[in-house]
């Protein structure tokens, strides 16, 4: 089992450039890190996790360039998207900007996508909530043709385009990992049919971790990976996981000034 951290880069904690260094010195594996493009000012879509939007959700950094400055200060680590919002993204735009990301990380780029909670949000990006599944769905499987096709096109209800040259492509083979956010009814269909690994958050539709983990390995007729978002940094839960077949934990990590997340890092790291 490998382990990692996922966290919200703001302008008010840690850099991105040292938080990468302090992680791969301790030995994690992977920094994952959220995105919100903006938080409307008039909120009227429940937070999942609570009655109280937390401030970093306002002042989070972008994703992308985050994840650039930490593969730069890096050797090893493990840089992904948790999640990328693929539904506020352009799905050409996205594409290239991970293929860049993979290439300047020399293949350690991994996208994991979602389709977001916050409805005004994804609206004022001219999402409709009721089809931002389809739209999702459209968007990664059109990411990945201009990744693997020298001509890419891709002819969909919300996806449309003509044969197209897009480069960089990316180091990895076929292409960096894309990882299913959620743990909704239908969430193992999308990670079927587009996805190369499933990333749901720990304790969220996840107490039946092992048999979900087992049907969906069943399903897929292959050992598909599962990462694990928010868990416990808890030796009993980390045993439990271990049992239950997930490869991936990763630890939420408040932001923080520099001090105070080296000290949490270096308590993490015991865990290792």
């Amino acid at each position: 089992m490998k382990f990692g951290v996922s966290t919200f880069v703001t302008d008010e904690g840690i850099g991105a450039a040292a938080l990468g260094r302090a992680l791969e010195e301790r030995g994690f594996e992977a920094l994952f890190v959220a995105e919100h493009t903006h938080i409307p000012v008039k909120r009227e879509t429940p937070w999942p996790g609570g009655a109280d939007l937390p401030r970093h959700y306002y002042r989070t950094l972008d994703p992308l360039v985050t994840l650039t400055a930490a593969a730069s200060a890096t050797e090893r680590l493990l840089v992904g998207t948790g999640i990328a919002l693929v539904i506020q993204r352009d799905p050409i735009v996205l594409a290239k900007e991970v293929a860049s990301l993979d290439l300047i990380s020399g293949g350690r780029a991994v996208l994991g996508v979602g389709a977001g909670w916050n409805r005004e949000e994804m609206r004022n990006h001219g999402t409709d909530p009721v089809t931002r599944m389809r739209l999702l769905r459209e968007r990664v499987l059109a990411i990945k043709e201009l990744w693997t096709r020298d001509e890419a096109e891709f002819h969909g209800e919300f996806v449309d385009f003509d044969p197209v040259l897009s480069y960089p492509k990316p180091v990895q083979d076929p292409h960096p990992p894309v990882l299913i956010g959620g743990s909704g009814p239908t969430t193992f269909d999308r990670v079927l049919e587009f996805g190369d690994g499933w990333m749901p958050i720990y304790g969220r539709g996840t107490d039946e971790l092992g048999a979900q983990i087992a049907d969906l390995r069943e399903r897929a007729g292959r050992r598909l990976p599962v990462t694990l978002f928010s868990v416990p940094p808890k030796p009993a839960v980390i045993e439990e996981l271990d049992a239950a077949g997930a490869d991936r934990l990763l630890f939420n990590l408040p932001t923080e000034p520099e001090a105070a997340t080296l000290e949490r890092l270096d308590a993490l790291a015991r865990l290792l």
